[in-house]
């Protein structure tokens, strides 16, 4: 895992984004997976909503899709792995890269078939605790037919990125505007950003 970590850093020292396959093995996804979360589907979620505490506004013609936030203190077990594998990389980053990252907040995601989330950015204008942004997709069996891609809008153009099981991508939050396409089939990720301050675990 330090090669994949080492790999992680060195991406987004030189392009400021990062993608690692396989950061999650297939039997850890079919692990999270298999979690009642996921498998109740919607009823255990909250449809996501923009900006933060008192600007926050639901707005289905900007994002569509759904959460439910994870408590590192209480999170079932494969989800907990996932999270330390996390905590490991803040760790590697601080010490490769010379950061002062201390925390992390990461959510459950569904997006229903159809939905997507506009371009934008993941800092807050009020809020600049969000370093970097750490996405890891659930989704076996993707394809390119099924849409659903991340695209990030960098200064030499545009990337896209298929959401395909295992999948960890990692980018500047105050930097890269993103966007998610459409996809015909249900959407599935865990999605977190990685902080220069402890989490405010109010929204749990």
């Amino acid at each position: 895992m330090i090669t994949v970590f080492d790999s992680i850093a060195d991406d987004l020292a030189e392009h400021g984004y990062a993608v690692a396959d396989q950061f999650l093995s297939q039997s850890e996804v079919n692990a999270i997976l298999a979690l009642d979360e996921f498998r109740n589907g919607l009823a255990e979620f909250k449809k996501a909503g923009i900006g933060k505490q008192q600007d926050r506004q639901i707005n289905e013609a900007i994002r569509g899709d759904y959460i439910k936030w994870l408590d590192k203190n209480s999170a079932p077990a494969p989800a907990k792995l996932y999270l330390d594998r996390l905590s490991k990389l803040v760790e590697y980053l601080n010490q490769s890269l010379f950061l002062s990252l201390k925390d992390y907040e990461v959510h459950l995601t569904i997006y229903p078939a159809g939905s997507y989330y506009k371009r934008h950015l993941d800092q807050f204008k009020k809020d600049d605790h969000r370093k970097l942004s750490v996405i890891c997709y659930l989704n076996n069996d993707w394809t390119e037919a099924n849409g659903g891609q991340l695209r990030v809008f960098l200064p030499d153009g545009e990337k896209e990125f298929l959401p395909i099981a295992g999948r960890l991508i990692c980018f500047r939050s105050d930097q890269i505007e993103h966007e998610v396409r459409p996809a015909n089939r249900e959407r599935l990720s865990l999605t977190g950003w990685i902080l220069d301050q402890h989490a405010d675990l109010r929204h749990l």
